[in-house]
């Protein structure tokens, strides 16, 4: 990973400050001083962050994701988590661990997206295989709307010995799939759960789909097979969320 990126977008610009990630200096297009963009600049100001104005141009030259909303942040590379981080995160907060696992996710929006959801659903942290999948890019940063500042990514080598790992831990590990046994809302996931979530394309990898627990599947009555990876991942994670409340209010 390089040692600078960049953020990209109002919102995630507004996120990365508030969480105090590393910042080196913030590019806002000329003329553009009112809303969020003051937010920013004063918000800069407070940190000691430089602020330079650049015509649009420049922006449209740097940015990745075409999306930059007259403002960019160049920023320490976003910070990879050991596993043993993400599970001692669910320890503190005296909750059972809630994980996602996405099996050679190539699309950045996809996993944007299952960031952005996975911080609104509580889930601990997500994991991704080293190679063969996207990592955290400024598409992915942009894509989540600031939720890659609270929600940990660790990049394991192996995830087949990762979904062993976290079996010794006490952690049922479900997969995603269109033959699983059971519909997913037919199906207890509670306690200590790591949702598996396979590739746009060809879904999970047979190995990783072995070493799951059990799988499930979601209902479809339409003509389309399959749903985006970020869309399926969304509706399990607040199945298991769903769950967990239902405990609660018992």
């Amino acid at each position: 990973m390089n040692d600078k990126s960049i953020i990209e977008g109002r919102n995630p610009v507004i996120e990365a400050l508030k969480a105090e990630r590393e910042i080196d200096k913030i590019l806002i297009a000329k003329g553009n001083r009112e809303g969020s963009i003051k937010k920013i600049i004063g918000m800069s100001k407070d940190r000691g962050i430089p602020v330079q104005y650049v015509d649009k141009n420049k922006l449209n030259q740097i940015a990745a994701s075409n999306a930059h909303q007259g403002v960019i942040a160049y920023v320490a590379a976003y910070k990879y988590y050991e596993l043993d981080d993400i599970l001692d995160r669910a320890k503190s907060k005296g909750e059972d661990i809630f994980l996602v696992i996405l099996d050679e996710i190539k699309d950045p929006h996809n996993l944007g997206s299952v960031l952005r959801t996975a911080d609104a659903a509580g889930v601990h942290g997500i994991i991704i295989p080293k190679r063969r999948s996207v990592g955290l890019t400024a598409t992915v940063a942009k894509t989540s709307a600031g939720a890659i500042e609270y929600v940990p990514v660790a990049k394991v080598t192996n995830l087949a010995r990762t979904i062993d790992y976290l079996k010794e831990k006490g952690v049922w590990v479900i997969g995603a799939d269109m033959e699983g046994e059971n519909l997913h809302y037919n199906s207890e996931l509670k306690g200590n759960i790591a949702l598996v979530i396979g590739s746009e394309g060809k879904g999970l990898s047979r190995l990783v789909k072995e070493k799951c627990d059990f799988s499930v599947r979601l209902p479809m009555k339409g003509e389309v097979s399959s749903l985006n990876a970020s869309v399926a991942a969304s509706i399990l994670m607040y199945e298991v969320l769903k769950q967990r409340d239902a405990d609660r209010v018992k």
